[in-house]
């Protein structure tokens, strides 16, 4: 049986799968007509969380439309993931016990290429008054105007001269947006990163503002606009906390929906190497904390279980979450997870070498600098990841996805604490054993070796040509081959670690792991097992 509207009734029967109980061309009627949301980034995360969150407003009958989603990077997710299958996505829950949960999700009504000739149809739904909020799933990676010297990208200094006509990067497109919303009326809006990166509403406004003045200064948008922009009981960026793990689409999910009697649950690999499915497996935990700014109203997000706070708390809980009780964690299980040959992030996480040095960081060291959001207790959070999240084996991420920018992660993941043990009087930086063991993992890693001597795809980075340059003479099975102080020039950038680590004295004790990790086959199993 095919996934698409004309089979839910049909679906219904199945045993096990749960279907709206709305009728989606009644939702899409409505939204068609008085647009609310519009999403930018078609990929797992949002459908599998906030496809789920609208299902569920729109079930008790708080909410009467659907979301609009729209697709910048990687439009081949629209053609092959969305449009032929009537935009509906099957969610498929698993819990650490193994209980399979699917829902068919139908809350996602138009699926949108966010590409040159579409801009029409965008200018459209943001004219509309109507329209609340404008949300993102588009990595860190989509609101960088700039590399990692500095300076603009090409593209962006483009859009600096011609981008208010064609727009190249995603932010001057959502800035050339707002411009016809306030050429239209200057009706408010929020904007909403669903990422998870810190500040994430504050990246929004910066790369807004960057393109609005370049505009202004080209004489190609009024001075106005910027008044417009700035304004946040015009144009608001709240800031947000989001936390759940949707990996990859598994092959066993794909093989028990075929088994109940779906067709063509084909997982695609799309040209930009997105992994995409008619359905999307995720885990059953899940948060999003977000500020309560929203000029022109919003979902009823709470009755989806959403904390709508302040921002202080939504600081708290992002720096909990992002610094210390999950994604530093994360990155440890996927940098060694990929030296060891492991095959998912549960593989990782069971391992006893890794489950200690986990909990080494998380509680020994990472959960001494957390102030409590109190909405979320820190420990337990930091239980609930090592002993539910992680060990669910339902759950097949992969080490190589979450090693995926590292380069960009460490500065928040790790640097945030050892800031804090150089800036507390009552801590000291030397106290920190197994932050730098991650770091020079990572270096370990980037020689493309794993412990077995087999080489080894390096996961995506924006730094991965420069990074390989600096270890392009290590061999991985001579310790020799590392000159003492080689790392220096590397381990002061600010923009990698958050602080310079030369100067805080941290260089040492990681060229003394790394260096013991050159000594071929096993090298990385036995110093990690020495010091954890």
């Amino acid at each position: 049986m095919k996934l698409n509207n004309e089979n839910l009734l049909k679906i219904k029967e199945i045993e096990n799968v749960i279907v709206p109980n709305y009728s989606i061309e009644e939702i899409k009627k409505n939204t068609m007509k008085a647009p609310k949301w519009l999403h930018f980034g078609a990929g797992n995360i949002f459908r599998a969380y906030m496809g789920k969150v609208q299902q569920t407003l729109i079930e008790k009958k708080v909410e009467n439309t659907g979301i609009i989603v729209a697709e910048t990077f990687d439009t081949e997710i629209i053609d092959k993931a969305y449009k032929p299958y009537d935009n509906l996505t099957i969610l498929t829950t698993l819990d650490k016990s193994g209980n399979f949960k699917n829902e068919i999700l139908g809350s996602i009504v138009q699926s949108i290429k966010g590409t040159e000739e579409n801009i029409g149809v965008l200018e459209e739904i943001i004219e509309k008054s109507s329209l609340e909020i404008i949300s993102f799933t588009i990595t860190e990676k989509g609101y960088n105007l700039k590399n990692i010297k500095g300076e603009y990208f090409p593209i962006v200094e483009e859009d600096f001269k011609n981008g208010f006509k064609f727009p190249k990067h995603v932010m001057s497109l959502i800035t050339k947006l707002l411009y016809s919303r306030f050429k239209k009326g200057g009706y408010p809006i929020s904007l909403v990163s669903m990422d998870n990166c810190s500040g994430n509403g504050d990246k929004i406004k910066e790369g807004i503002l960057t393109i609005g003045k370049k505009w202004v200064e080209n004489n190609l948008v009024e001075k106005e606009f910027i008044d417009y922009i700035s304004n946040e009981k015009k144009v608001a960026y709240p800031i947000t906390m989001i936390d759940k793990i949707t990996p990859r689409p598994a092959i066993e999910v794909k093989e028990k929906l075929e088994n109940i009697g779906f067709e063509n649950m084909d997982i695609i690999v799309t040209e930009k190497n997105s992994y995409v499915a008619p359905y999307v497996n995720a885990e059953v935990p899940e948060y999003f904390i977000v500020e309560d700014k929203f000029p022109n109203g919003r979902p009823q997000f709470e009755k989806a279980g959403i904390y709508i706070t302040d921002r202080e708390t939504v600081e708290k809980t992002e720096k909990m979450k992002v610094t210390t009780c999950l994604n530093p964690l994360h990155t440890t299980l996927a940098i060694y997870g990929c030296l060891l040959g492991k095959e998912s992030i549960y593989d990782a996480g069971s391992d006893e070498d890794l489950n200690k040095l986990i909990k080494h960081i998380g509680y020994d060291e990472a959960l001494k600098v957390v102030e409590s959001p109190r909405i979320i207790d820190p420990k337990e959070f930091i239980d609930e990841v090592i002993n539910e999240r992680f060990l669910n084996p339902y759950i097949p991420d992969k080490p190589e996805r979450i090693a995926t920018d590292t380069s960009q992660k460490i500065a928040i993941r790790f640097g945030e604490t050892i800031k804090s043990y150089v800036n507390r009087d009552d801590m000291k930086v030397e106290d920190l054993k197994y932050i730098p063991l991650v770091i020079a993992g990572w270096f370990r890693y980037l020689l493309g070796v794993n412990d077995r001597g087999d080489s080894i795809t390096i996961s995506s980075d924006p730094m991965l040509e420069i990074l390989k340059e600096e270890v392009k003479n290590i061999k991985y099975d001579d310790s020799t081959s590392y000159k003492i102080g080689s790392f220096n020039q590397l381990l002061k950038n600010e923009r990698i670690f958050g602080i310079d680590l030369v100067e805080i004295g941290m260089n040492k004790i990681i060229e003394k792991y790394f260096i013991e990790m050159l000594n071929g086959k096993d090298s990385v199993r036995n110093t990690l097992h020495k010091y954890v």
